[in-house]
């Protein structure tokens, strides 16, 4: 039996400064967690979706990055206006946001087109 049915994972990874990637740390990404994991609380939801902070997802130069599973749908440049977007469309209702997605075959091949 799983656990959770849904399960974000938000990149907080610190490159050091001046990195040509990026960091998403440096991008608000700790902001981020802290939003979802509050809105799903609010909502009454945290016991069957999980937010979580992750270590590098190796997409920094797309971030803030996330990657919400079992789908392994990847959102980069999220901001937290767009927090209640991905829960509401996306972890409650199963569709993805497409203007997020990270738009690189190696992350969303399944649900980018060309």
């Amino acid at each position: 039996m799983k656990r959770f049915d849904k399960h974000i994972f938000i990149c907080e990874n610190k490159r050091p400064e001046g990195h040509p990637r990026g960091c998403c740390a440096d991008k608000n990404s700790q902001a981020l967690k802290e939003l979802f994991k509050t809105r799903l609380k609010q909502l009454g939801v945290n016991s069957s979706i999980r937010a979580n902070t992750s270590g590098c997802l190796d997409a920094c130069e797309f971030g803030p990055s996330l990657v919400v599973y079992p789908e392994g749908i990847w959102y980069g440049g999220v901001t937290e206006n767009d927090v209640e977007e991905i829960i509401q469309s996306h972890l409650m209702n199963n569709i993805p946001v497409e203007r997020l997605l990270i738009k690189d075959k190696r992350f969303n091949k399944d649900v980018v087109k060309d």
